[in-house]
This record gives C-alpha cells, sequence and structure tokens, in this order.
C-alpha cells in the first residue's frame, strides 16, 4: 500500500510542476488569481496571440489548475484554487532570495584581490 500511496504522490506531483513549467503559463495563472476570464482577456493581459492562450489553458485545464465555464458562447476560465498563487509567489520569494546572494558573492569576487 505504501508504494500505491507514494507512486500516486509523485504522479500528483508530477501533473502540477508540468503544468507551472512554462512561464507563459505561470503569466496565465496570475491573470486569472483576479478572478474568471475569457480568452480574449487572457491573450490581451498577457500579450500573447489567442490560440497560444488557448493551447496553454488546455494543459492547465488537463493538469486540474483550471477549469472552465460557459457563458452562452463564451467560456470562461478560473483557478481551481488560489493557493496555487500563494505557492507561485513563495516561489518566486525564494529566488529572489537566490539572487541577491548570488549578486553579494559576485560583488565578493569582484572586491577580492588577486593573490
Amino acid at each position: 500500500m505504501a508504494d500505491t500511496l507514494r507512486e500516486e504522490v509523485t504522479r500528483l506531483h508530477a501533473q502540477i510542476c508540468s503544468g507551472l513549467a512554462d512561464p507563459n503559463r505561470i503569466l496565465i495563472i496570475y491573470s486569472l488569481a483576479g478572478g474568471s476570464c475569457n480568452v480574449t482577456e487572457i491573450a490581451a493581459t498577457v500579450d500573447l496571440p489567442q490560440p497560444t492562450v488557448s493551447r496553454h489553458l488546455k494543459i492547465l485545464r488537463e493538469r486540474g489548475i483550471v477549469r472552465s465555464s460557459r457563458d452562452g458562447q463564451t467560456i470562461n476560465y478560473q483557478l481551481c484554487d488560489q493557493r496555487v498563487v500563494q505557492a507561485l509567489d513563495l516561489l518566486r520569494a525564494t529566488l529572489g532570495d537566490m539572487l541577491k546572494d548570488q549578486a553579494a558573492l559576485a560583488q565578493q569576487v569582484k572586491e577580492s584581490k588577486p593573490f
């Protein structure tokens, strides 16, 4: 049973991470953080062609990150769980800290005297 659970957790982890593996999909997720939008609105917000946004939304839907609902002829998209934005914010903060550390190290190397 433990192996089955481990496999399921690994599969779910890979599923979500593959959905977040593209910078354009991250932009789309942030564009949906404020609420439901249709493809045209998302495309305008993230400055990408509508077919590109549609392809990314399909992947996000398949990964369970966004869901769609029909309003007449318009299909609106929204996040399934707002915590994905919180997770992305945490990752951005971590990346920011890493970049600060690297900049500090580069400055130390620059200021160090040769032998």
